[in-house]
């Protein structure tokens, strides 16, 4: 790998679920160190992008490039070096309620064996310690924990192997305004003190502007515009200028059912 080869490369990229196309030629790239967010509405292929990436779907047909090498077709022992470089916050938190937060953090690691469960939960509080959470958090039950602090915890987890790569899944669900800012404040510092490159999904125009060096849409399988978040307001694109002004009418019809 040389410093110009992308963290992440997509080429062609097609998916389908019977006779419905989701992915229909996505081209996409990630820098090394950078932090794209896929913006797009519900349905257009956005988690099915990540999937992809993680090897939880395989595409149709296209390829997926991390770190200059393909990981379409490999084995499960290259899989899961591969998976090794990946953290990964969910949308809905994904915590293991049966488990105390330290060990939800420390959970991969632990998993791995990559680390001693006393190991494993000194990182995790120097996590938690990193989203703002103080060291007591560590023994409670997730069902304790507020929605915008279970975020705190899945955010904590993600960033506890010091990943090369952070997937971000529509990271502000579910929090009101104010909490979600604050997420996203965590999601930039963590990004830059992990030394990380981000791929995000999101609808949260808020969010996207915030965490994004780069924004792509995504429209009927296929990227149609990308830029600089700063370029967004500005993209020409009356796709784009719908979708992060939330207007009804426009080139974007929404299905509604009779």
């Amino acid at each position: 790998m040389t410093d110009s080869t992308p963290k992440i490369k997509m080429t062609n990229l097609h998916k389908a679920f019977g006779p419905k196309v989701v992915l229909n030629g996505l081209d996409l790239e990630v820098g090394v160190g950078e932090s794209v967010v896929i913006i797009g509405g519900s349905g257009t292929g956005k988690s099915v992008t990540l999937k992809s990436i993680l090897g939880l779907l395989h595409p149709d047909s296209g390829e997926i490039e991390v770190d200059g090498e393909s990981v379409v077709n490999i084995n499960q022992r290259k899989r899961d070096k591969v998976n090794r470089k990946f953290g990964m916050l969910f949308q809905g938190g994904a915590l293991f309620d049966s488990l105390p937060v330290w060990e939800n953090v420390a959970f991969g690691l632990l998993a791995e064996k990559r680390c001693t469960r006393l190991e494993g939960k000194k990182i995790a509080l120097q996590k938690l310690a990193q989203v703002g959470m103080p060291p007591e958090v560590g023994d409670l039950s997730p069902s304790e924990l507020s929605g915008g602090m279970q975020k705190r915890v899945g955010l904590a987890r993600a960033i506890a192997g010091d990943p090369e790569i952070i997937f971000f899944d529509e990271p502000t669900t579910g929090l009101d305004p104010i909490m979600a800012d604050v997420i996203n404040d965590l999601i930039v510092k963590c990004v830059r003190e992990v030394g990380a490159t981000a791929l995000s999904i999101t609808h949260d125009m808020a969010s996207a502007r915030k965490i994004a060096d780069r924004i792509a849409m995504l429209y009927e399988g296929k990227i149609i515009w990308q830029g600089p978040a700063s370029e967004i307001d500005n993209s020409g694109n009356p796709y784009v200028d719908q979708f992060i002004n939330g207007h009804a009418d426009g080139p974007i019809a929404m299905a509604v059912r009779a």
